[in-house]
C-alpha cells in the first residue's frame, strides 16, 4: 500500500455539528438561523410513532417556521421516493429541509435537495462530483449510530429499475448542520443497534485503509474504532445505558468524518450491490462481508490492519509476524460480530451462487471500489462473495 506523505494535498469537509443530549430540540433555532420560512421535514413512518418526535416539530413551530411533512421513505430509499419528495417540496413552496431518522431519510432528503436545485432525476447524479448546484439548506437529526449521513458527502439511493444502489458523492451532499442527540438512539432495537454499529465500524476501518486516507482521517478513524469496540456490546446488552449510546453516537460521527473524506472500499461497494439487488439492510450486508474483505485486502495494508486490531484491544508485539497481524484483526472483528449477534452468512438472506455474477458486476462499478487499498479483479470479488455465503 502507498504510504502517504504529510506533504500530500488532502481536503477535509465537515458540517456544523452540535453533539449531546437535547441537540434535537435545537432544530427550530437552526432552521431560523438559516433563514427558513417553510421546511420540508423528511422522515420515515416509524419515527412518527416515537415519543420524542413531537418535540422536534414543536421546536420548528415555536421558531415561527411553517412545516410540511414527508414520511414516504422506506429502508434503502427508492429513486421514486426522492422524486415524490421533490414534487412535494416544489408544490408546497418549501425553502429548506430537515431530515430526522437513520440513513434512509437523510439520504432521501439529500436527494430531494439536489433534484429541486438541478431540476433533473436523482439517478443522473450517480458517481463522484456530478452535482452542479447545491441543494437548499439541510439540517440532519440522526436517530441511529451508524450511517453517519448527517456528516458525510455521500447519499445512497436505490435505482429500482436496475436493482442496484447508486452512490452520489459530492461536497454538495454535506448537510449544513448536524444535530446529534444520543438520547434519540435509546429506542433502537438490538438488531438495528448491532447492524448500524457494525456499519459504523466498517466506515472507520475502510477509511483507515483507504488509498485516499490522510492524517486527519486517520485520527478520526482509529478513535472511532476504539469507541465502537468499547461501547457497541454494552449498547446491545444494556440498551438503556445513555453513556454507551453516547459513546456509539460519537464513534459513528468520527467514523463518518473519516469516510466522508477518505472514502470507503470493497465492503461498501459489495454491500451496495447486495442491498440494491435484494433490498437488504445496509448494515447487515456490511457485517456479513467485513471480515471476508479484510482477509482479501490484508496483504495490501498489514500494518494498518494491525493498528485496527490493537485499537480493538489486541495485543501485538513489535516483532509480530504478518500472519500474527492477520489473525489478530480477524479475531477482533469476528469476536465483536459474535458479541453483537451478526455472524450469519449471506446464504441466510437468500443469496445463492446464481446471484454472484450479477452482484460482482455492480460492485466492480461502484465508486467505493476506487479507494479500496487493493485493486481487485471481478474474479477476486466473486470469490469474496462466495466465501461470505
Amino acid at each position: 500500500m502507498h504510504t502517504a506523505s504529510l506533504l500530500e494535498l488532502r481536503k477535509f469537509l465537515a458540517p456544523e455539528s452540535v453533539f449531546g443530549a437535547g441537540a434535537a430540540s435545537l432544530a427550530g433555532r437552526y432552521v431560523q438561523n438559516l433563514g427558513a420560512r417553510r421546511v420540508l421535514l423528511v422522515t420515515d413512518p416509524g419515527i412518527l410513532e416515537l415519543p420524542w418526535f413531537p418535540g422536534v416539530l414543536d421546536s420548528i413551530h415555536t421558531a415561527g417556521v411553517k412545516l410540511e411533512l414527508f414520511s414516504d421513505v422506506h429502508a434503502n430509499p427508492r429513486d421514486f421516493e426522492v422524486m415524490h419528495g421533490a414534487e412535494m417540496f416544489r408544490a408546497k413552496a418549501c425553502d429548506s429541509i430537515v431530515a430526522v431518522g437513520g440513513g434512509s431519510p437523510m439520504d432521501c432528503a439529500k436527494g430531494i435537495g439536489i433534484v429541486v436545485s438541478n431540476d433533473c432525476n436523482v439517478l443522473e447524479f450517480e458517481g463522484v462530483d456530478n452535482v452542479a448546484n447545491p441543494g437548499p439548506p439541510l439540517i440532519c437529526v440522526p436517530t441511529t449510530a451508524g450511517s453517519s449521513a448527517d456528516v458525510s458527502q455521500f447519499a445512497i439511493i436505490n435505482d429500482t429499475t436496475r436493482k442496484v444502489k447508486i452512490a452520489i458523492v459530492s461536497k454538495a451532499m454535506v448537510p449544513d448542520v448536524a444535530l446529534i442527540d444520543p438520547l434519540l438512539t435509546l429506542s433502537m432495537p438490538p438488531n438495528l443497534t448491532a447492524h448500524t454499529g457494525v456499519d459504523a465500524l466498517t466506515h472507520a476501518i475502510e477509511a483507515y485503509v483507504s488509498n485516499a486516507h490522510g492524517p486527519t482521517t486517520d485520527l478520526f478513524a482509529l478513535e472511532a474504532v476504539k469507541r465502537i469496540a468499547r461501547h457497541l456490546p454494552r449498547a446491545i446488552t444494556r440498551p438503556e445505558d445513555a453513556e454507551a449510546r453516547a459513546g456509539m453516537m460519537l464513534g459513528s460521527m468520527y467514523a463518518g468524518l473519516a469516510f466522508s473524506n477518505a472514502i470507503l472500499g470493497a465492503v461498501h461497494a459489495m454491500a451496495h450491490s447486495l442491498g440494491g439487488l435484494m433490498d437488504l439492510p445496509h448494515g447487515q450486508c456490511n457485517a456479513m462481508l467485513l471480515d471476508h474483505v479484510i482477509a482479501y485486502n490484508f496483504d495490501s495494508a498489514p500494518d494498518r490492519y494491525a493498528d485496527i486490531a490493537q485499537a480493538m484491544g489486541a495485543r501485538l508485539s513489535p516483532s509480530a509476524s504478518h500472519d500474527d497481524k492477520l489473525q489478530a484483526v480477524l479475531a477482533q472483528v469476528r469476536a465483536l460480530k459474535a458479541a453483537v449477534g451478526t455472524t450469519e452468512g449471506l446464504a441466510s438472506l437468500g443469496v445463492t451462487p446464481a446471484h454472484l455474477d450479477g452482484l460482482t458486476a455492480f460492485a466492480m462499478n461502484d465508486p467505493c471500489m476506487v479507494t479500496n487499498p487493493k485493486a481487485p479483479t471481478a474474479g477476486d470479488i466473486r470469490a469474496v462473495y462466495q466465501n461470505a455465503l
